[in-house]
């Protein structure tokens, strides 16, 4: 079972909270897929929820890809959740750690992408993995941080969104002491 570790609740009423547990498991509108630009749901996260949700999800990427090409940082793809208990699933390409100049910038991208894509489909609920963090190497803290502050600027533009609640949610316990350190100075 998932659980709550610490919540921000901002001016507007929505909340960022800090989840350990399974992506896969989450009751909310939307989870968001760690992916390639391919959308190859081959390893971590991506495999994860693939396997999973099933062979729709996998149907559902090839066709985005065959309809729009492969995706970008900036504008992630989306499809049903499957057999999730998620509606849908955001795929946000993060970056690969070290591979251009620009890593910060790809993040903060994708995730603020996956913000306005679940804005997009209507969705009060998302939760988020601890994107590149993995398999693409991404340094945990300096992805907390970036995660942090995009999720805080967003709800600080946008607080009439129909987004209320964004969940990170993070697996391993390495992830989970990075995350709420960074937290603490930046929340508290």
């Amino acid at each position: 079972m998932n659980s709550v570790l610490v919540e921000k609740i901002f001016p507007s009423g929505q909340s960022l909270q800090i989840v350990q547990g399974d992506i896969t498991t989450e009751e909310v509108d939307a989870i968001v897929n760690a992916a390639n630009e391919q959308l190859a749901h081959g390893g971590g996260v991506a495999w994860a929820i693939s396997k999973k949700g099933g062979a729709a999800i996998q149907e559902e990427s090839d066709e985005w890809i065959r309809k729009h090409g492969p995706v970008s940082h900036a504008h992630p793809a989306w499809t049903s959740g499957g057999l999730l208990p998620a509606k849908y699933v955001i795929h946000a390409v993060g970056p690969v750690w070290g591979e251009t100049s620009d890593d910060d910038k790809n993040l903060s991208d994708a995730v603020t992408g996956s913000l306005q894509v679940a804005d997009e489909l209507k969705c009060t609920s998302i939760s988020l993995p601890a994107i590149s963090t993995g398999i693409f190497g991404f340094p945990k803290d300096r992805a907390a941080g970036i995660i942090f502050k995009v999720i805080a600027t967003y709800f600080e533009k946008n607080v009439n969104s129909g987004l209320k609640q964004v969940r990170l949610v993070l697996y391993d316990k390495a992830t989970i002491d990075e995350f709420l350190t960074i937290w603490k100075t930046t929340f508290q």
